[in-house]
């Protein structure tokens, strides 16, 4: 038996340094919204699935639990808690997709959500390392230094992309001013993102503090229901296509480190099922958890030549006002990257473009749209094509 899973509600909350002590209570504060959202009940609600990285932020676990902790309805729906690295939150939406697909129910509640100031920074950096291979990789240091890493023996094999990186940070800055939820709403501009200086010092390698995400706390919420439920709900999100692909975790065991090959297999996967093309796309939300990741992506997804991601910000493509707008969100840059959050956020900030409801942010023609969510050093990879049925 199969189904078509239709996104019919959503809720976000705000990222950045929340008053909220733990997930428990972040999750809380979008569960109920997401439903009353979609107009259904605690009591039309199957099942749930969480995706929370976790892996130190918090000595409390089985987050999926913890969802009828702040709302008692909720505690006897079967809930689970997935963990997917930096893309908990996709594998999270795919697991409820696969629930409703296969018919074994009719609405999934979605959550993914993050704690993560809670920590010293030095312990932010040890608990995201986790997201590596430590036996070969820990000499970085952090999960920048990789990135950093991956950034330097880009930069020698290809040149210098100090100007490249500066354009993606800016743009996505200046997007993430219009964005109401995000962490960091400042137009900080090409000069100061490619300029190290005391409020934009070196991180690793050739990044810049300007060059990474931001370390967040939030959550965000959505509902998953069949196609009968979808037909009576007030709109409906489809998924077109949809693609997971994996890729080595130890960066030394790659193909070619420098491209991001399970992105491209996922990403591709997606509009080959969706039976469209890259530039059938109006909207692409990515995961810039560093510059240099979505630099790669813009290779990876076949807007540019490898080595020559620099020119689809000298064109301009993925501006605002480009060929594919992307992060129009601010992304991970300046929305903020709570780690369990970031997949679901990205979904649920794409259906707001697709049903007109994204206020600032809103581009004037958004049909089809594509979320690429990305778990470690494009390890676990997660695109999905979406568009409004209703």
């Amino acid at each position: 038996m199969t189904d078509t899973p239709a996104i019919i509600g959503w809720s976000h909350g705000q990222f950045g340094k929340s008053a909220h002590p733990d997930v428990e209570a972040l999750m809380a504060d979008v569960a109920l919204a997401a439903l009353e959202d979609a107009e259904v009940t605690a009591a039309d609600v199957d099942a749930i699935y969480v995706g929370v990285f976790n892996n130190g932020f918090s000595p409390q676990s089985f987050e999926g639990a913890l969802v009828g902790v702040g709302h008692p309805d909720l505690a006897r729906v079967p809930a689970t808690r997935v963990e997917n690295a930096c893309a908990s939150g996709s594998a999270a939406v795919f697991a409820g997709l696969d629930h409703v697909q296969a018919g074994r129910g009719r609405v999934v509640l979605v959550i993914g959500a993050e704690k993560m100031t809670g920590l010293a920074g030095i312990d932010v950096g040890d608990v995201l390392l986790g997201a590596s291979h430590r036996r070969t990789e820990s000499s970085a240091g952090s999960f920048a230094g990789i990135f950093g890493n991956i950034a330097s023996d880009y930069a020698e094999r290809f040149g210098d992309q100090r100007l490249a990186l500066a354009r993606i940070s800016a743009k996505n800055h200046l997007n993430g001013v219009r964005n109401p939820f995000a962490h960091m709403r400042k137009d900080l501009g090409v000069e100061f993102c490619s300029t190290e200086s005391d409020r934009n010092p070196v991180v690793a390698g050739p990044l810049l503090r300007s060059d990474c995400s931001l370390v967040s706390d939030g959550a965000a919420a959505l509902v998953i229901s069949n196609d009968t439920i979808a037909r009576r709900a007030r709109r409906a999100v489809t998924f077109r296509g949809r693609k997971q692909a994996n890729e080595p975790l130890p960066l030394a065991a790659r193909r070619d480190p420098l491209f991001f090959d399970g992105a491209r297999t996922a990403f591709l996967g997606a509009l080959d099922e969706a039976g469209m093309t890259l530039y059938d796309l109006d909207l692409l939300e990515t995961h810039d958890c560093f510059t240099q990741a979505e630099l790669m992506q813009y290779e990876a997804f076949g807007l540019a030549e490898q080595g020559k991601g620099s020119t689809v910000l000298e064109e301009g493509l993925t501006h605002r006002d480009g060929k594919l707008p992307t992060n129009v969100s601010g992304g991970l840059k300046a929305k903020g990257h709570p780690v369990g959050a970031t997949g679901v956020s990205q979904h649920v900030v794409t259906a707001m473009q697709l049903t007109g409801e994204a206020g600032d942010m809103q581009l004037d023609h958004v049909d089809r749209a594509a979320v690429f969510n990305m778990g470690g050093a494009a390890v676990a990879n997660y695109a999905s094509i979406l568009e409004r049925a209703k």
